[in-house]
């Protein structure tokens, strides 16, 4: 519960940042459930919060909507996908 309470935070988070919503409008409810299990998956790789949120919105926006992986399962079997959404975002 404790998790799931938290996913539900980092998305209100993620939603709240500047310049940042517009993305997020367009995610189904189920897509913001992949994105935020993702933002946690990704909270201790060192990069800010801004980065991961559009990391993990590319790396969902290139999912099959049928796919039943998280995005950190599929990003593992998906290396042209990470790295594009990797260099959209700014990862470093």
């Amino acid at each position: 519960m404790k998790r799931y309470l938290f996913a539900i935070m980092a998305c209100a988070f993620v939603l709240s940042l500047s310049g940042l919503a517009t993305a997020a409008d367009k995610a189904t409810p189920d897509d913001m459930k992949w994105i935020a299990q993702c933002i946690i998956d990704n909270k201790d790789e060192g990069q800010p919060m801004e980065v991961v949120q559009k990391y993990c919105e590319c790396m969902n926006s290139k999912m099959d909507d049928n796919e039943t992986q998280t995005v950190t399962q599929w990003e593992k079997t998906h290396p042209k996908e990470r790295k594009e959404c990797s260099d959209k975002a700014g990862w470093k």
